[in-house]
């Protein structure tokens, strides 16, 4: 069985650090540092997820941008397709109402987190878009 997930790679307006949320104990992947968001409910827009998700776990709103990367992994018992899009705070701090723990994070740092094996393809692509201002506030 194949599971369809979304997940975030959120930045602040004029920041380079993207959130990293750390899954709960007793979850599948405890304690992994991972980008936020989750599976995707039946005939649910993907973006729509992404964003419901962020609310729930981490009482934040988004403002969701265009797909960055998709990656695939056969996990034991399942397999996960990942969406991952830009996204941008919107408003809200941080909660740890579903996630153990947050952190904000440069590109160039996401190695010394232990991610799941289907977020480490777009760490690669995050360090080689640099460190600079997100490209959504380059504008302002």
């Amino acid at each position: 069985m194949t599971v369809l997930v979304a997940a975030a790679v959120i930045r602040r307006r004029g920041a380079p650090e993207v959130l990293l949320t750390q899954r709960m104990r007793g979850a599948h992947l405890a304690g992994k540092w991972e980008f936020p968001g989750g599976k995707v409910e039946p005939d649910e827009d993907p973006r729509a997820a992404v964003a419901r998700e962020c609310a729930e776990e981490c009482g934040v709103t988004i403002e969701v941008g265009e797909l960055v990367d998709v990656t695939f992994h056969a996990y034991p018992g399942k397999s996960v397709l990942l969406l991952f899009y830009d996204a941008w705070l919107t408003s809200g701090e941080v909660q740890h109402l579903g996630v153990a723990d947050h952190r904000w994070v440069l590109p160039s740092h996401l190695d010394d987190y232990d991610l799941p094996p289907a977020d480490r393809p777009l760490v690669a692509k995050l360090k080689a878009r640099g460190e600079g201002r997100c490209p959504h506030c380059a504008a302002e």
